[in-house]
């Protein structure tokens, strides 16, 4: 549990930055590597496969079949939204911040309005909570030295400071890809569907993918297991470029999760400090209530906007979430009978 929560203090996917801190402390950097490779090649590897059938056989697929995704898309947000509401906003200060949040990223449609959010976010929690002091708990099995953490951390603000600098310098397609991807993947707190807001506002205004395409490969990553990071995998495959669609795919997962191996081994020797910090519990949960607002800004654009058009879709998403929510179905099987649903509507209007 003292392992969960180091990881959920970080940003990324908590899920597999327990993987990774799990296998670095039985095994070192390659038994880190070798349980992130475990957990996330398989959903990655999909992903990239169907990207890449979607783009050579994407005209012979049923229109209402893809629609069909994009609609299961809004009943698998709206699960989140409400999931991580209940955990995370549990008063009327944090449900404010959420509301604040929500307002300001759809008003400044872009990856740096959201991470103007979440610092604000972070201030307004130092500010406002006053969490209770936690002192028996495990401690961590720690295999790094700080000297070394310092290395790591220093290394990963390196790469986000100067990823967006070289840019700027030097007009690259991948370079860009690359600095989207590491970017995204160093400010998503909160879990792997906070991710989307993200990346959509990185890959869908500049052209490398289509917001259908985007919506149908969001909706295709429910069906899949692992992390939802490895959506990053079907974008990379998706996007036009001199490179290949599985090289492509192969760079951006690895620029993606690239922060989350440098954050696990430098934080990690500092843990024991950081975990007693009231400040910086205080500025967690504001930033926590603060990544629900922009989950739910993105239930509503692009999810919602590029998905409910008529009433069968209203109807459609409303099933799934009751499906995902009540009856307690696999994500993949939900996924699954919402594209027959989509196909067969498609005929029927």
């Amino acid at each position: 549990m003292d392992l969960v929560a180091f990881c959920q203090f970080l940003p990324g996917p908590a899920s597999s930055q327990v993987g990774i801190a799990l296998g670095l402390s039985r095994a070192g950097y390659c038994g880190a590597l070798a349980a992130w490779a475990g957990f996330t090649l398989p959903s990655a590897i999909a992903l990239i496969l169907f990207a890449l059938g979607l783009s050579s056989y994407g005209d012979y697929v049923s229109q209402g079949a893809l629609h069909g995704l994009k609609v299961v898309a809004v009943a698998v947000v709206a699960q989140a939204v409400w999931g991580m509401a209940r955990n995370l906003c549990t008063d009327g200060k944090r449900v404010t911040i959420m509301a604040i949040a929500t307002c300001v990223v759809l008003l400044v449609p872009s990856a740096w309005g959201q991470i103007g959010v979440i610092v604000m976010a972070g201030i307004a929690g130092w500010l406002l909570f006053k969490p209770a002091q936690i002192i028996e708990h495990d401690p961590l099995p720690i295999t790094v030295s700080l000297r070394t953490g310092v290395f790591w951390l220093s290394l990963f603000f390196i790469l986000l400071i100067g990823l967006p600098v070289l840019t700027k310098l030097i007009p690259s397609q991948t370079i860009a890809m690359v600095d989207s991807f590491y970017r995204a993947g160093s400010l998503v707190f909160g879990g792997g569907h906070v991710v989307l807001p993200l990346l959509q506002a990185e890959v869908v205004p500049s052209g490398w993918v289509s917001n259908e395409a985007f919506l149908a490969g969001y909706g295709a990553a429910q069906a899949v297991p692992g992390p939802l990071f490895t959506f990053s995998a079907f974008l990379g495959a998706s996007m036009n470029t001199v490179l290949s669609g599985w090289v492509n795919g192969i760079v951006c997962l690895l620029a993606i999760f690239t922060p989350s191996f440098l954050l696990v081994v430098g934080v990690l020797p500092f843990w024991e400090r950081l975990r007693c910090n009231l400040g910086i519990q205080a500025a967690l949960a504001g930033i926590n209530a603060a990544v629900v607002g922009l989950l739910m800004a993105a239930l509503y654009y692009p999810v919602w906007t590029s998905a409910i058009f008529q009433p069968q879709d209203f109807g459609l998403a409303l099933v799934a979430l009751i499906a995902l929510m009540f009856w307690k179905l696999p994500p993949w099987l939900v996924v699954i009978s919402s594209g027959v649903v989509g196909w067969l509507l498609s005929f029927a209007l």
